[in-house]
């Protein structure tokens, strides 16, 4: 089982790793912070400060359309914004 699903890389996420040093991925549900610093940290070679976790719940929707009532769901996940410490840094694009 992958604890790292994917790196976050928007606009925001971006930002906030230029500025502050912080780096935003999607983690598994079950996953707590001590398993997500262990995990950032074998794969990326880095030292971590903090880790905060988010979760983000199952949104469901409906419309009514000339078929009828269509109804949606979007998954949930949990996000996790990990702190590096002074001086390490993550390179998302070195493998592009």
């Amino acid at each position: 089982m992958s604890i790292l699903i994917k790196p976050i890389i928007t606009e925001k996420a971006t930002s906030d790793s230029e500025v502050f040093n912080r780096y935003t991925f999607v983690v598994d549900r079950k996953a707590n912070k001590l398993e997500i610093k262990g995990a950032v940290e074998a794969t990326y070679g880095v030292s971590i400060s903090s880790v905060r976790t988010l979760n983000y719940p199952i949104q469901r929707n409906t419309k009514f359309t000339k078929k009828g009532l269509v109804t949606g769901i979007k998954s949930g996940y949990k996000k996790a914004i990990v702190q590096l410490a002074e001086g390490d840094s993550i390179d998302f694009y070195n493998n592009l």
